[in-house]
């Protein structure tokens, strides 16, 4: 789940603006000197072509998986699955933060299907569907391959918490859906993103698929983020049987993972999958039947369709209007996640510590509920709410409020 940058991370996004056009990071690194600190050492994606530039294993083994700085998912044996540890940024004391990756490539050729989760560290259900869908795969039975990244955000999963701890350059909280497609000589988050892009994701994709959920304190309904004007966007999110998408045009939210890959030509969408810190096994199920839809889709796996959107009645909102709270005090929501409501209903009130009404919040726009807030309590300026409606927002403007 993708969320505002603070005004605490001005100084971050200065030094971040010269990199932040899409491929503006990975000719930096193509044309960085032998002085760059971790500089492009090892082979990865092509600048122009997206391409890769071959497999390079570190010669390192952790707990019996070899490590890779750099992977091309044709170098590996067909009718197999898998299990490797991708080399990321360095720490302060000089080891690796290490992703795991499955790479489950089927015994025919085909598409390639990328599927990620632990971009935000409190997201667990993500993890989850994309655990439960590699666990289904039989790549003696497919054509194509299937790779699974489900902890990108090291730093931030160890602790389970939503940002990347940062202390690069002063004490800071990045969030890693904030600097993508990186930069292989920036901050560690930024250059942790850049070599997973360059090196990892982006080499290997056909299609890919962001997992995300909501952040703690604020959960979400079951719902997909796609720029349904692109067509191939269109196909893999309508394949998912949840009952509302969020239309994000591409322009939105440029360093988010999801329309970064957009950008360099990969068809990408976002599902979000309920709340943080937990393990929604039902909505789980509803995002592990899309994903193989989509797998059906691209021919990579043989079936019958599941459901679909259409059998969700899906709404397709094109912004979301959020809620913020004016006062301090006890939240009491008066609806729920994909409650319908209209223009002027009431849908929270805030209570003092003395349990009178502070204050009513109304709702003005109409359209469905897609997010609230889970603590009980707030103070002014944290959403409570946010409320998929079908107007579009105009350019630049906000389309997703958490």
């Amino acid at each position: 789940m993708s969320d505002k940058p603070e005004k605490g991370i001005a100084r971050r996004d200065l030094i971040m603006a010269s990199i932040a056009t899409v491929g503006a990071a990975t000719a930096l690194a193509t044309n960085a000197g032998p002085a760059a600190a971790q500089a492009s050492a090892t082979p990865s994606a092509d600048a122009t072509t997206g391409k890769s530039q071959g497999t390079v294993y570190t010669g390192e083994i952790i707990q019996g998986k070899k490590v890779v700085s750099a992977l091309d998912v044709n170098d590996l044996t067909p009718g197999q699955k898998h299990f490797l540890y991708f080399q990321g940024v360095q720490m302060h004391t000089g080891p690796h933060w290490y992703v795991s990756v499955t790479v489950a490539r089927g015994a025919k050729p085909g598409k390639r299907v990328v599927l990620t989760s632990g971009v935000h560290g409190d997201e667990m259900s993500s993890v989850h569907t994309v655990l439960t869908v590699m666990n289904q795969l039989d790549p003696t039975q497919m054509s194509g391959t299937v790779m699974a990244v489900t902890d990108i955000s090291r730093p931030a999963m160890e602790s389970m918490q939503r940002k990347w701890p940062n202390s690069s350059r002063s004490i800071d909280l990045i969030d890693m859906n904030r600097v993508w497609p990186g930069n292989e000589n920036g901050t560690a988050p930024s250059r942790h993103a850049a070599l997973l892009f360059n090196r990892l994701l982006r080499p290997n994709a056909d299609a890919a698929i962001d997992f995300h959920t909501g952040t703690t304190g604020f959960e979400v309904s079951a719902f997909n983020i796609a720029s349904m004007d692109v067509p191939e966007v269109k196909a893999m999110a309508d394949l998912y049987p949840v009952s509302q998408i969020l239309d994000m045009p591409k322009h939105a939210y440029p360093t988010t993972l999801h329309n970064s890959l957009l950008a360099a030509g990969i068809p990408s969408i976002c599902p979000e999958v309920g709340a943080a810190r937990v393990l929604d096994l039902k909505m789980i199920a509803q995002f592990v039947e899309g994903t193989m839809n989509v797998l059906k889709h691209h021919g990579i796996v043989a079936g019958p369709m599941g459901r679909t959107g259409k059998d969700m009645n899906v709404f397709i909102g094109h912004s979301a209007a959020a809620i913020a709270a004016t006062q301090g005090g006890f939240i009491e929501h008066l609806v729920k996640l994909n409650d319908k409501v209209e223009v002027g209903q009431k849908v929270a009130v805030q209570r003092n510590s003395f349990g009178d009404v502070v204050i009513e919040y109304r709702s003005n726009v109409t359209g469905e509920v897609a997010g609230q807030r889970s603590d009980a309590m707030a103070q002014p300026g944290d959403f409570l709410m946010f409320i998929l409606f079908e107007k579009p927002a105009p350019e630049g403007d906000e389309t997703y409020p958490e």
